[in-house]
């Protein structure tokens, strides 16, 4: 069932983390905050929602990383319900994509429910200061990816925001796969 998040709660603040990476390592908020904004965003290897712009959220990050953005990405699926998207898997799908950010895996989803994280993908983009300014899409696509040259929209919002520490004040939520939330 598709899940669209709600919109974004400018000024919010982020949540510390300290979760492990599919590279072996643990990493905390700290360590992946960019000196111009940070990128917190929630996936997973199995979602269509995802899979359809997996390239594209990989060149983003790419380009964000270099304009002094952080970027990681976080699971929080249940893996007893949906063992395609344990650890090693996303070591795969991050390998076989090249992503340039730490994946991580909150086993216990404390992180996805302190962030409010409702879907996959939703993206949370943050200024320097740790207060939120995007809660948007990455681009038109749904379950099948858009034009290629469609609007950039996630990455024209961060951009912003590294310049100028606001978000868009118009922005449209993401849409993907509700998280698979644990039932015991």
């Amino acid at each position: 069932m598709a899940v669209t998040p709600p919109v974004c709660d400018f000024g919010a603040p982020w949540h510390d983390f300290t979760l492990p990476g599919t590279d072996g390592r643990n990493y905390s908020l700290g360590d992946i905050t960019g000196p111009k904004g940070t990128l917190v965003m929630f996936i997973c290897n199995h979602c269509p929602y995802v899979q359809s712009i997996i390239d594209r959220i990989v060149r983003d990050a790419s380009e964000l990383q270099q304009a002094g953005i952080g970027v990681v990405a976080i699971s929080a699926n249940d893996v007893a319900e949906y063992p395609q998207d344990g650890p090693e898997q996303m070591k795969a799908e991050a390998e076989k994509h090249g992503f340039t950010f730490p994946y991580l895996y909150d086993e216990t989803q404390l992180v996805a429910r302190a962030y409010g994280a409702e879907c996959t993908p939703d993206f949370f983009g943050y200024n320097a200061n740790g207060e939120l300014q995007y809660r948007g899409r990455l681009d038109a696509s749904r379950r099948q990816a858009t034009a290629p040259d469609a609007r950039r929209e996630l990455f024209e919002a961060m951009t912003q925001i590294a310049e100028t520490g606001k978000g868009p004040k118009d922005q449209i939520p993401s849409m993907g796969c509700s998280i698979k939330w644990r039932t015991a």
